[in-house]
């Protein structure tokens, strides 16, 4: 019997771990309530820094495909926020200053903040209207070489948004097809 290289323990272990954040972070009723959210708002503003941040931009794609208006805080097309629209922060830490922010000026605006964490107790929690936390803090000394800094908060962040994309094609009746009709045509 041959041993597991480094790169399929890897993979089995950020699945193992993703897939045991995933299931205790969010509630049938939360997870209609964060539904109800998008559902509602006039527009959608997205917004992460490094990594979260590109875990963010590509929830932002899949909306545009759901027939969202989206747009990613910091880009340079962009509209201003305002009361009645929606934004989502995804942050590892729930630290950065850019952030919180960015979370504090929606919330004194008006905007509902969803925010997307891995930490319970992080500052920009205290600016959302709904929060998911994606715990991942892990003290087990493999999860520094499988699954170092924040690998474990962006997997769990990007399949969580991925089945919320689900969730929300099944709201609003989507399909695939009708998804692939908003689909960027020049790329």
């Amino acid at each position: 019997m041959t041993e597991k290289t480094i790169f399929a323990q890897s993979i089995d272990y950020i699945q193992q771990k993703g897939k045991d954040i995933l299931h205790r972070s969010v509630s049938s009723e939360e997870l209609l309530m964060i539904d109800n959210l998008f559902l509602e708002a006039n527009r959608i503003f997205v917004y992460g820094a490094g990594r979260s941040g590109l875990v963010a931009k590509a929830f932002a794609i899949r909306l545009v495909h759901l027939g969202f208006q989206t747009f990613v805080i910091g880009e340079t097309i962009g509209a201003p926020v305002k009361k009645g629209d929606l934004t989502v922060i995804v942050t590892g830490s729930g630290e950065t200053i850019p952030t919180v922010m960015t979370a504090e000026i929606a919330h004194k605006i008006g905007v509902k903040v969803l925010v997307i964490a891995g930490k319970k107790d992080s500052r920009v929690l205290k600016f959302a209207d709904l929060s998911v936390v994606l715990s991942a803090e892990c003290d087990e000394p493999e999860r520094k070489q499988l699954a170092p800094l924040g690998t474990l908060f962006e997997a769990s962040a990007w399949i969580f948004l991925d089945g919320l994309v689900s969730e929300l094609m099944e709201r609003k009746g989507e399909t695939e097809k009708s998804m692939q009709l908003r689909h960027a045509t020049l790329e």
